[in-house]
């Protein structure tokens, strides 16, 4: 395999990734219209959780990425009840200070038990094993997340609080619980992003910052609230990351991909697929 072969193929791995840790931020855009600024801190929860239960209990990520999906769900309905819903309506700012204030309190916690150390799992495998099973795992996490949305009642009910919540209400549909799903289930999802991003690159407890930007960068270009554009504008992301850096300096490569956000919320802001 050449090296632009190569390239791309681990662009693609690695993009799939990339798009399901930012799958969780457009579904919470999507459904609730708030900015997760604890979506990052959920992302490094997500690796911590996995390094536990590697070195306590010698499951690999591949395994207790399932035990992230629970613990995220349940992590993201507490804290839907306990710090989103009384200031839903409150604007923009107040969601966005509640959850920056939620990333604070889970990043402290975590520097007060691992401190700001980098770790990283011995799973005695090479990288592109572990980026194959990592896609592998993202790939099917997404198929199952689309069945979900189109093919059930409970995703059809979240599509439908996502377009019009007033009409949902006078349909009966119970909003308040939707709205404490839809964040648990975006929450479980950047938990078991941050698992399986684990299992390829070193972290510590300020890695979530990263992946929240990225998430950012990859929420625009997929389309804002679209769970689906998200693995779309993730594999973008993937294959510029590895792609383009075999032809700059590596260090230039964010500067290129935060002057394609601007271009895109300038010219194309609903995204390559739109924000539904």
């Amino acid at each position: 395999m050449n090296v632009y072969a190569d390239a791309l193929v681990n662009g693609i791995l690695l993009g799939l990734v990339y798009g399901l840790a930012a799958m969780g931020l457009a579904l919470i855009w999507g459904v609730m219209k708030v900015i997760n600024l604890s979506h990052g801190a959920f992302i490094t929860l997500g690796m911590f959780l996995s390094y536990v239960v590697f070195e306590s209990l010698h499951f690999p990520p591949y395994i207790s990425v399932f035990l992230a999906i629970v613990v995220g769900l349940i992590a993201g309905v507490i804290t839907y009840f306990t710090a989103l819903h009384r200031v839903l309506n409150a604007g923009e700012l107040s969601t966005l200070l509640s959850t920056y204030s939620v990333s604070l309190i889970i990043v402290g916690i975590l520097m007060f038990l691992f401190a700001t150390t980098p770790k990283a799992l011995n799973l005695g495998m090479n990288i592109f094993t572990a980026k194959i099973i990592a896609a592998a795992f993202s790939f099917v996490f997404s198929l199952v997340l689309y069945y979900f949305l189109y093919k059930t009642d409970t995703g059809m009910a979240i599509r439908a609080v996502s377009q019009h919540p007033d009409a949902s209400k006078l349909m009966g549909i119970d909003t308040v619980k939707i709205l404490a799903f839809s964040f648990g289930l975006g929450v479980a999802l950047a938990m078991a992003a941050g698992n399986l991003i684990s299992m390829i690159f070193p972290f510590s407890v300020l890695s979530g910052g990263l992946y929240e930007l990225k998430s950012f960068v990859i929420c625009v270009i997929g389309g804002l609230g679209n769970p689906l554009g998200a693995i779309v504008g993730g594999i973008v992301l993937g294959i510029l990351e590895n792609v383009f850096g075999l032809f700059v300096n590596q260090g230039i490569v964010p500067f290129v991909e935060f002057t394609i956000l601007l271009l895109i919320l300038l010219y194309k802001p609903q995204g390559l697929l739109g924000g539904h």
